[in-house]
């Protein structure tokens, strides 16, 4: 999720791939703007290429999951959870008329566990370890060699990290992770997502 995503989309070169555009503007009419950028859409349609089971939480209006889409081959699958019903609605049909391998499923974050495991799986709209709430289990979730892409993190400027003058502990979790090795991936100036692969 981030602040300004879905406008970022509209507004850049018009180098989009088909079916990101259309979330973008699905979302824009939903009145959604948490879309994830599209530096991060690029990363995931990166990502994505070497991926046969994907897996994304907090679908919102589907960009995030358009960007994996247009990265997948021929073959995988991927499945999304979105806890907002309107949402997930709208996601769900635009998906299911251009993309039939995959499923948006209306649900919180922690049902993404009932598809799993998974090569990539794509964290957002809960289950980071951002929150007070639980921390997904990567060792549940993600194959051997499996990737995890934690998002929407401000880039660190040294260590150990912190967040409003305290330990960052969110990212921290991840980075300290011992099922997990991960590196911190900046994407822009403001911008940088958590790439975590489980250790064997």
């Amino acid at each position: 999720m981030s602040l300004d995503g879905t406008r970022a989309h509209l507004r850049g070169p018009g180098d989009l791939p088909p079916l990101v555009e259309r979330a973008a503007l699905t979302a824009t009419r939903l009145d959604f703007p948490y879309s994830c950028r599209p530096e991060q859409g690029r990363l995931l349609q990166a990502l994505a290429a070497g991926a046969e089971r994907i897996g994304e939480t907090g679908t919102g209006c589907g960009v995030g999951l358009a960007w994996l889409v247009s990265g997948m081959r021929n073959g995988a699958t991927a499945v999304s959870v979105e806890r907002d019903a309107n949402r997930a609605a709208a996601a769900a049909g635009l998906f299911s008329a251009l993309a039939p391998w995959v499923t948006v499923r209306h649900a919180d974050w922690t049902a993404i566990g009932e598809d799993g495991p998974f090569d990539l799986l794509v964290l957002d709209g809960g289950g980071q370890g951002k929150g007070d709430g639980p921390a997904a289990d990567p060792v549940a979730l993600l194959r051997p060699g499996g990737v995890l892409v934690i998002d929407d993190f401000t880039p660190s400027r040294g260590g150990p990290p912190t967040h409003q003058g305290a330990p960052d502990t969110a990212r921290l979790h991840w980075l300290e992770h011992p099922a997990l090795r991960t590196v911190e991936v900046p994407l822009a100036p403001d911008l940088a997502v958590l790439l975590c692969t489980k250790v064997g």
